[in-house]
């Protein structure tokens, strides 16, 4: 893939650097801030090789890569001058409340998931080591991990103040530095101190709640919140000789006073209140909610919503140790998404679709979802049934017997470790048998529905001929079909074959408008546009010659055929004869690429250097 051009479209097609206000990413997706969304080129960004699929829901334009997203997003930062954080001037904001609350919630949780995922399976491997009695609880090296696999966990809010801080456009060091006031070890004590004697806490008489807010959340995401307006204040209070250290300390002292006396304490009240409301929920319908995150989250990922579900988990397990109703209903969702991918894969007789299908399958299984989700399963409707239905059912069956998920993670099988905890592996079992139902009810159910697609003879790409010829390929050559400049594939301007996604070869810029066999063979393909023909050589390779880029659209002007499917053909004989100048003044490239779509499984193919080329002369030699 050619991260830099595919950087540089998704720029332009999100309506250029100048409609962008801000860019994330997460494991599989651009998340672009537009200034208006209606500037986008949504069908080209859809149809370019390289992106999965688009969204725009919760606030986010969102534009799925799959495993490649970091390399991409990485060329976007080098090409463009997008900051994702500072003190910028804030724009009206357009968005509906709800699209503007999903969207904090991505930004703040987002980056400090693989802290979250690091301690949550230490904890794990602690778990099984003492399971096993490798360790015992008083040992000094239990203890030694523990406090490390707790350090996320604990310090949780001033993670949280330095991911709050770039969403809310303030200080970073001045939110973690609030963050540090919550945690400091002087405030504990006094909270401790005032628990045991009854004696209140106070600054200038104000009040202070006898509250501890370590592994909290809610109570720092205000307080930087509540920075973002008194930051701008303090700037415009102070005198310009001293704003260098006048604007932090009116910041500071302002903020970290309502902290401790209104935000935190508010904060801890709605974290409490939803612990509490879980918990009520459990005691009446312990399996409701797991079922139904089991059967919906697959539309929440494709609306991009799912991290709203993100922070109760986090909240339910910083209060109460664990989450049983979001990570287990998730963990069915994610593998039941795999194995509907993988589903398809077996049962559908297209070898691009097996491809695809097998590949996506396994990220879904390890708990990535979205290439199953846009390459296959809404793709083709049927798997994406088949994929609720089974994340329904192991839902269930997770909420029914109360699974416990200690340390969250991307919830897929590499995560099952985190479902170990509390000296047991009771719930790491459940989870296992919940996971083994969700992907074998959703395996049946997708060979049940899912059937492949028709399709139609005059698609635009050509499909892939079909041949039961042996190979016998080593030394196979193939000589040049056309007179005119070699050159590599890189030089074609259509991704689907400069990304060899089609296979291996190389481009010819012809000379004349003449195409002869570059093999001995059979014409394997033939098309109503004749722009393209394929063959499959005596040795068992399968060609494709494509005359020109997008030339599929002039439907059969200014190209004649000399061929007709299953001839029998020999090297030089004519196949296409075209009008070169005529094609070039309707505005089309003639560059013509030739391709070994079977590429993949012939071996080593070497291609000439990029020079002047003839008819007849060799361009490719497969080295078996």
């Amino acid at each position: 893939m050619n991260y830099q051009e595919l950087a540089k479209l998704i720029i332009d097609k999100v309506g250029g650097e100048g409609n962008i206000k801000s860019l994330t990413h997460c494991a599989t997706r651009l998340r672009f801030n537009l200034k208006d969304d209606q500037k986008t080129d949504e069908q080209t960004l859809k149809s370019t090789p390289g992106v999965m699929g688009v969204v725009n829901k919760g606030g986010q334009y969102q534009v799925i890569i799959g495993s490649d997203v970091a390399n991409v997003y990485k060329e976007i930062a080098k090409q463009t001058n997008i900051l994702n954080e500072g003190e910028g001037t804030k724009e009206e904001d357009k968005r509906s409340p709800f699209a503007k609350v999903i969207d904090t919630i991505t930004g703040i949780f987002t980056p400090i998931l693989p802290a979250i995922t690091a301690a949550g399976m230490l904890k794990a491997v602690l778990s099984l080591l003492v399971v096993f009695n490798v360790l015992t609880t008083e040992s000094q090296s239990y203890q030694i991990m523990n406090f490390m696999a707790d350090a996320a966990f604990y310090f949780l809010p001033i993670l949280l103040a330095a991911s709050s801080a770039q969403k809310f456009k303030t200080n970073m060091y001045l939110a973690m530095m609030v963050g540090g006031i919550l945690l400091h070890p002087t405030f504990i004590t006094m909270v401790t101190t005032a628990k045991e004697t009854g004696d209140a806490i106070q600054l200038f008489g104000l009040p202070i709640s006898a509250v501890s807010y370590s592994s909290s959340v809610i109570p720092i995401i205000l307080s930087v919140w509540f920075m973002s307006y008194i930051e701008p204040i303090a700037d415009k209070v102070s005198p310009k000789a001293i704003k260098f250290f006048s604007k932090p300390l009116i910041t500071i002292f302002i903020v970290g006073t309502v902290s401790l006396v209104v935000l935190g304490p508010i904060g801890y009240m709605i974290s409490d209140a939803i612990s509490n409301g879980i918990t009520t929920l459990e005691s009446v319908s312990p399996w409701i909610v797991p079922l139904l995150v089991g059967t919906f989250s697959p539309l929440l990922v494709a609306t991009g919503t799912h991290y709203g579900l993100v922070p109760i988990g986090i909240n339910n397990r910083m209060t109460t140790g664990y989450d049983t109703v979001i990570y287990p209903g998730m963990l069915a969702s994610n593998v039941s998404q795999g194995a509907a991918a993988i589903g398809v894969g077996l049962k559908s007789k297209d070898s691009t679709i097996k491809q695809l299908a097998y590949s996506a399958g396994l990220t879904g299984l390890f708990g990535i979802t979205e290439p199953a989700l846009y390459g296959v399963n809404l793709r083709f409707k049927t798997p994406l049934y088949a994929a609720m239905i089974g994340g329904g059912v192991g839902g269930l069956f997770m909420g029914i017997l109360r699974v416990r998920n200690f340390s969250g993670g991307s919830p897929g099988l590499l995560t099952l470790p985190s479902y170990i905890g509390d000296n047991t592996l009771s719930f790491f079992y459940y989870a296992c048998i919940g996971a083994a139902i969700s992907i074998v009810v959703t395996f049946i159910a997708t060979l049940i529905l899912y059937r492949d697609p028709v399709v139609e003879e005059t698609s635009e790409e050509p499909i892939k001929p079909v041949t039961n010829a042996k190979l016998n390929i080593n030394g196979a050559t193939i000589l040049s079909p056309m007179q005119g400049t070699l050159h590599s594939l890189k030089h074609v301007d259509d991704g689907m074959f400069s990304e060899e996604i089609l296979g291996q070869g190389v481009a010819i810029e012809p000379s004349e408008g003449t195409v002869v066999s570059p093999v001995n063979g059979t014409v394997s393909a033939v098309f109503d546009s004749k722009h393209a023909v394929g063959i499959t050589s005596e040795d068992g390779l399968e060609l494709l010659i494509h005359v020109g880029i997008d030339t599929v659209q002039l439907n059969g002007e200014g190209y004649e055929y000399f061929i007709q499917k299953d001839q029998k053909i020999q090297v030089g004989d004519k196949l296409i004869q075209f009008d070169l100048e005529g094609i070039k003044a309707k505005g089309y490239k003639t560059i013509t690429p030739v391709v070994i779509t079977n590429s993949a499984e012939v071996g080593d193919i070497l291609t000439a250097n990029e020079s002047p080329i003839k008819f007849g002369e060799e361009i490719i030699k497969v080295m078996k």
